[in-house]
């Protein structure tokens, strides 16, 4: 499979919010949510300004993203706040290289240290992360002491 990893922009945000919403709330909430994100205008708790999103595009159609901010959260540098892969599209290695790109963008902006709020029974997100070189912070928190091992492709 092809897919294209790139900057995200608003109108991307209609796909990204369905692809949340299947799995909890609604495209409105997502729509709203995610939109406000790209825009600067949400933030998380404890989040500063610089944040991106990353969209895997598979010939126009927006499959997966990942988003990430600077943030004073529990010591990090930076936060991993989303990353989704449409149901379909997964298995294919697209979550890793969206990990990979955020990763990189964290390094670019020299943002070290990266946390991700990870549900202690979503097992397949905490195999991927540790896979990426993240570690158990907490029941709910896992950290990357160094983002450079979260930009690494994974082979």
């Amino acid at each position: 499979m092809q897919f294209l990893i790139r900057p995200a922009d608003e109108l991307d945000v209609v796909a990204m919010a369905e692809i949340r919403a299947r799995r909890w709330g609604t495209r409105d909430f997502w729509m709203d949510r995610i939109g406000l994100y790209l825009k600067g205008e949400y933030f998380p708790q404890q989040a500063l300004p610089p944040r991106a999103v990353f969209v895997a595009d598979d010939d126009g159609t927006v499959v997966g993203f990942a988003a990430g901010h600077q943030t004073q959260r529990f010591g990090c540098d930076g936060e991993l706040e989303w990353i989704d892969v449409a149901e379909e599209r997964r298995r294919y290695g697209i979550a890793g290289d969206l990990l990979s790109r955020v990763g990189e963008w964290f390094v670019e902006n020299s943002l070290r240290s990266i946390c991700v709020n990870v549900d202690p029974d979503n097992a397949p997100a905490r195999r991927l992360y540790a896979k990426h070189g993240a570690v158990v912070l907490n029941a709910h928190w896992m950290i990357w002491e160094d983002a450079e091992s979260m930009s690494q492709p994974v082979v």
